[in-house]
């Protein structure tokens, strides 16, 4: 397996889990993640929070961690990167005003890096204007977003994931282990399981 170098862009109040999960997975198989936020630097943090399906109308919110960031948002250099994450929660609703994360995700799509997007994720998505024609799964609520951005939303389950060409995207945490299983595919890592030997 040749190791990747793969670029999480974050903000505010990410989605706890959907940030934290894929940061540590994706660097347990051996690829080096950079997580960055506009406007910070490297050992500062962001807040996340949890967002959770309880029974009500739409996901409750709780505060969640301090992730502490790894690279400075303004040393970034995106042809230096195989592939990009971006998480949910409410860190995209504001994060896809600032330009030069929207030309960041351009990047990816343009050149046909392979792109990692969950729940709210789709907003930035559909900001950088890179989901014309490609099928993609959000959280419901994002629907019109991905709609009006000329994607097709497909509705499924809140533990599967959805592949078109270099784009893996899922709709809550829920998905983790489906969504993260089809990325490390279309970064074309392999996970060999062997049978455990006993004397």
């Amino acid at each position: 397996m040749t190791a990747k170098q793969i670029l999480m862009i974050v903000g505010d109040f990410v989605e706890d889990y959907e940030c934290m999960v894929p940061f540590q997975a994706l660097q347990m198989v051996g690829h080096t993640v950079h997580a960055v936020c506009p406007n910070k630097k490297a050992g500062e943090t962001v807040r996340t929070a949890v967002h959770d399906f309880e029974g009500d109308q739409t996901y409750s919110e709780k505060p969640g961690h301090n992730f502490k960031l790894n690279a400075t948002f303004d040393q970034i250099n995106v042809k230096n990167y195989d592939a990009l994450v971006i998480p949910g929660g409410r860190a995209p609703e504001y994060i896809r005003l600032n330009q030069q994360v929207i030309e960041m995700v351009k990047h990816f799509a343009q050149t046909d890096k392979p792109i990692a997007a969950i729940c709210h994720g789709a907003q930035l998505l559909a900001a950088a204007n890179v989901i014309q024609g490609k099928r993609c799964s959000a959280y419901p609520a994002c629907h019109p977003d991905i709609k009006m951005a000329g994607g097709e939303y497909v509705e499924i389950p809140v533990d599967e994931a959805v592949v078109d060409g270099n784009l893996v995207t899922a709709p809550a945490w829920p998905a983790h282990p489906r969504w993260l299983a089809e990325f490390l595919k279309v970064l074309g890592t392999t996970i060999e399981h062997r049978e455990l030997t006993t004397v």
